[in-house]
């Protein structure tokens, strides 16, 4: 159960983190486009819109990897079911089950890192966009301001280019009113969110397959100390009948 709870917990982490992560770079090429005018340089020069484009294929390989690593978390539990042990043999599906689970404690643990830092990555964006929402929010308290919002200052352009937006102007003010800055901002927090599900989701993760693994542990020595006792029994149980009959024999 532990196991099947941390993969739903990760399945809707992911989901949340790729779907809201992907709209909300489709979301900041709009705002690129319509109020900084950018444009995508020509040839195979590495701009903002490449590595937007990265980015989605990344958030892609998340979204498929994490799917079959949640698979695989599955089957562990299932290898390492009671009832399953009892139908097909202990120490079969124990050893098994103890290679499966020091296989996935390493990958969960890899994974965990992975998603700090995504989780991390993901807060800069969050960051950016808090500000300039907090710039729209405070624009008539802050009237007269000569405040601007420079791309140069978010590595988004070159240092040659001047794409910037100031308080006053009015594509300041229709960015602000439009729909694209508002469900951006809220999708990357959605997207941290989801991120952050997954590092809880990981860390369920290790403590489950933790736990599993000392129980395999702790069964595969019960197995071997079964064993030596029922052989142990055996040889008494011989060494008794070959008395009974060697005075079976005498008596006779």
């Amino acid at each position: 159960w532990a196991s099947l709870i941390a993969t739903i917990l990760l399945y809707m982490g992911v989901a949340l983190f790729c779907g809201c992560g992907h709209e909300a770079l489709s979301g900041t090429i709009t705002i690129l486009q319509n109020y900084f005018e950018v444009v995508r340089a020509p040839g195979d020069v590495l701009d903002v819109f490449t590595i937007i484009a990265i980015l989605k294929y990344i958030i892609y390989g998340l979204a498929a990897g994490f799917f079959v690593f949640g698979v695989l978390l599955l089957v562990e539990g299932f290898f390492t079911t009671g009832a399953i042990r009892d139908l097909y043999g202990e120490f079969k599906i124990t050893a098994c089950g103890r290679c499966l689970t020091a296989f996935l404690m390493v990958l969960a643990y890899l994974f965990f890192l992975v998603w700090l830092g995504v989780t991390a990555f993901t807060s800069l964006p969050v960051f950016m966009y808090y500000n300039v929402w907090a710039m729209c929010q405070n624009a008539s308290s802050v009237e007269g301001a000569n405040l601007c919002l420079d791309l140069r200052q978010f590595g988004a352009v070159t240092i040659s280019e001047e794409k910037k937006v100031c308080m006053g102007s009015e594509k300041f003010f229709k960015m602000c009113e439009s729909n694209e800055l508002d469900l951006t901002f809220h999708l990357f927090v959605c997207a941290l969110a989801g991120a952050g599900a997954a590092v809880i989701a990981m860390v369920h993760f290790l403590m489950a397959l933790a736990a599993n693994w000392g129980y395999l542990k702790d069964a595969s020595r019960m197995q071997k100390y079964e064993d030596i006792k029922s052989k142990e029994e055996q040889e008494l149980h011989d060494i008794h009948s070959t008395r009974s009959k060697e005075r079976l024999n005498a008596y006779t």
